[in-house]
């Protein structure tokens, strides 16, 4: 009897913590589904839902990192009160972040989602304000590309925000960068990283346009327009796809001038 007993103990355990997986990756699965058609606020709230229901999950927290990001990045910005509300979502999406490393620190996404909300933090304030902010995106990115693990998408993703990294802090003046401890910024490590963001992460229209953008800097226009070309013919997968396929157009437009 008392054999059938924990016989049958384990049986439910085992069911209930089956269901328990089948019901996160189903939230999860809706939450990303809405996500990818733009429909952000609803993947906010399943993700919220998610967070209530099983917290401790480092995919959830990873998803609301990701997603306050993006909710912080439209906010508007007009007035003092305005910037404080964008300020705090973003600094809301690195603590998701960090919670979600914090759990999972043998994985690369994390990694990543603090990088890029930390990144967001960092062009808010001012990098000259904020020097060890900006270490922390790189220390993070470098993390993840050292884990290599989360898939082709996620290691392009580490690659290019390490690659903006240096492409943007090597823009500024050396003695300054020196003294914040920002030395290390450099455009030839920006260009190895963008490299392997595209090759990586093909379909990816931001990493054409940033990379273009650093060759143009470097009048390397026939690669420049190699890149805007490639951004130009890449799906859609963001929300602010749009608005970059614009830029990428009249960047085109330049580099053709250049090259005529």
């Amino acid at each position: 009897m008392q054999k059938h007993f924990f016989h049958t103990l384990i049986i439910i355990v085992f069911s209930a913590n089956l269901l328990f997986a089948q019901s996160l990756d189903s939230l999860i699965t809706l939450g990303n589904s809405y996500y990818t058609k733009f429909e952000t606020e609803k993947a906010h709230k399943v993700f919220q839902d998610a967070n209530k229901r099983y917290p401790k999950d480092w995919k959830v927290l990873s998803w609301l990192s990701r997603i306050n990001t993006d909710i912080a990045e439209h906010m508007p910005s007009s007035n003092d009160q305005e910037s404080e509300k964008q300020l705090a979502t973003f600094e809301k999406a690195a603590a998701y972040a960090d919670s979600a490393v914090q759990l999972a620190p043998d994985q690369a996404l994390p990694y990543i989602r603090r990088a890029a909300a930390n990144g967001k933090i960092a062009l808010f304030k001012g990098v000259f304000s904020v020097g060890g902010v900006v270490n922390k995106v790189r220390d993070d990115a470098e993390k993840a590309i050292k884990l290599g693990n989360g898939g082709n998408e996620t290691q392009g993703i580490a690659h290019f925000i390490l690659a903006r990294t240096h492409d943007k802090i090597s823009d500024k003046w050396a003695p300054a960068r020196s003294v914040l401890g920002l030395g290390w910024a450099n455009y030839d490590s920006a260009i190895v990283h963008y490299k392997k963001a595209v090759n990586l992460f093909p379909n990816f229209m931001m990493i054409y346009v940033e990379y273009a953008k650093a060759r143009m800097e470097k009048d390397k226009w026939k690669e420049a327009k190699e890149l805007l070309e490639k951004a130009i013919n890449t799906p859609i997968k963001d929300e602010d796809d749009k608005e970059l396929l614009v830029e990428a157009k009249e960047l085109l437009k330049e580099v053709n001038s250049e090259l005529d």
